[in-house]
C-alpha cells in the first residue's frame, strides 16, 4: 500500500483507514480523488477489511477545489475559449463515481472543514462523525458556480431538499452542531475525538458478518452510483456553461480576497 503519494494506507484489524495527506487544507484534485477510489477499491478486495475511515491531516478536513490556482486558472481560461478542452474536472467526476461503487461502509472523520468538493467528499460515506469546530459547506453560488460531485443528489437525499436549497443558495458555512441536529453528521464529539470516535464506529461494523454488511449495503444503497453519476453529468454540463461567465471570475477572485464579490449576471 506504498504506491500512494497523497494519502496514507492502513489497516487496523478489520478496519481500513485512509488518511489524506495534503494539510494544511487538502484541497482535492484528480490524483487525489483517483488515490482513494484506488485504496477503497483495494480494500474491497481485502477480505480482512469489513469498513473503513476516511480522515485528514491538517487543518480541513478537505477544502474542496483550489481555485486559485494558477495552473487551475489557466486551464479554466483555455476552457472558457474553449469548450472541447478537456478539464481535469471531468475526470474528476468519473473518479469521484468510482468512490459511490466501493462496496463497504466509510466513516467519514470530519475534524475541519469540508467545503464545495469536500463536501461531496465526506457526504460520499455512509456516516460522518465530527465537532463543533468542523464547517460544512456548499460554496459554489458564492464562486458564482453550479454545485458538483455529486451534491444535487446526495445532499437532499441526506438533510432533505429544503435544507439542501438553503445550503446551495446560500453558500453558508454550517457548523458541526448544526450538522449533526440536521442529520449530515451522525456523530458530535470534541475535535481531538473525531478520529478515535470514527474508527470506534468502524469498528463496532467491523464486527458483523462480512458477507451480510456487503449484501444489505447493496440492498440499502441501491443504484446510487449510477444516480450520482447522472447527477454529475449534468452538473458538469452547468459547470462548462458558468465557468466562462464574468461572475465565476469575480466569484473566484472574491473569494481568494475575502470580499463580498460583485456580480453582474453575466
Amino acid at each position: 500500500m506504498s504506491k500512494y503519494t497523497d494519502i496514507g494506507v492502513e489497516k487496523q484489524g478489520h478496519v481500513g483507514l485512509i488518511e489524506i495527506r495534503k494539510p494544511p487544507l487538502n484541497f482535492f484534485d484528480v490524483a487525489l480523488i483517483n488515490q482513494i477510489a484506488d485504496a477503497l477499491e483495494e480494500f474491497d478486495r481485502d477480505i480482512e477489511i469489513r469498513s473503513s475511515v476516511l480522515a485528514a491531516q491538517g487543518k480541513a478536513f478537505c477544502a474542496g477545489a483550489n481555485f486559485s490556482d494558477p495552473a487551475r486558472q489557466e486551464q479554466e481560461e483555455r476552457a472558457a475559449s474553449d469548450p472541447a478542452v478537456n478539464l481535469p474536472i471531468n475526470h474528476l467526476y468519473v473518479q469521484a463515481v468510482r468512490i459511490f461503487r466501493n462496496k463497504k461502509p466509510i466513516v467519514a472523520a470530519v475534524h475541519g472543514a469540508a467545503i464545495g468538493g469536500g463536501l461531496g467528499l465526506a457526504v460520499s460515506a455512509d456516516f460522518r462523525v465530527t465537532c463543533p469546530e468542523a464547517r460544512f459547506s456548499a460554496n459554489f453560488t458564492k464562486l458564482g458556480f453550479h454545485p458538483g460531485f455529486g451534491l444535487t443528489f446526495t445532499l437532499p437525499e441526506l438533510i432533505g431538499k429544503n435544507n439542501a436549497e438553503l445550503m446551495f443558495y446560500t453558500s453558508r458555512r454550517v457548523t458541526g452542531e448544526e450538522a449533526y441536529r440536521w442529520g449530515l453528521a451522525n456523530v458530535l464529539v470534541p475535535q481531538d475525538q473525531v478520529r478515535s470516535e470514527a474508527l470506534k464506529l468502524a469498528q463496532e461494523i467491523a464486527e458483523c458478518s462480512p458477507l451480510g454488511l456487503v449484501s444489505t449495503r447493496a440492498t440499502m444503497r441501491g443504484d446510487l452510483a449510477d444516480r450520482v453519476l447522472a447527477a454529475t453529468n449534468h452538473e458538469l454540463v452547468e459547470q462548462t456553461k458558468l465557468r466562462a461567465t464574468e461572475d465565476f471570475k469575480e466569484g473566484v477572485k472574491a473569494t481568494a480576497e475575502r470580499r463580498v464579490a460583485n456580480f453582474k449576471g453575466r
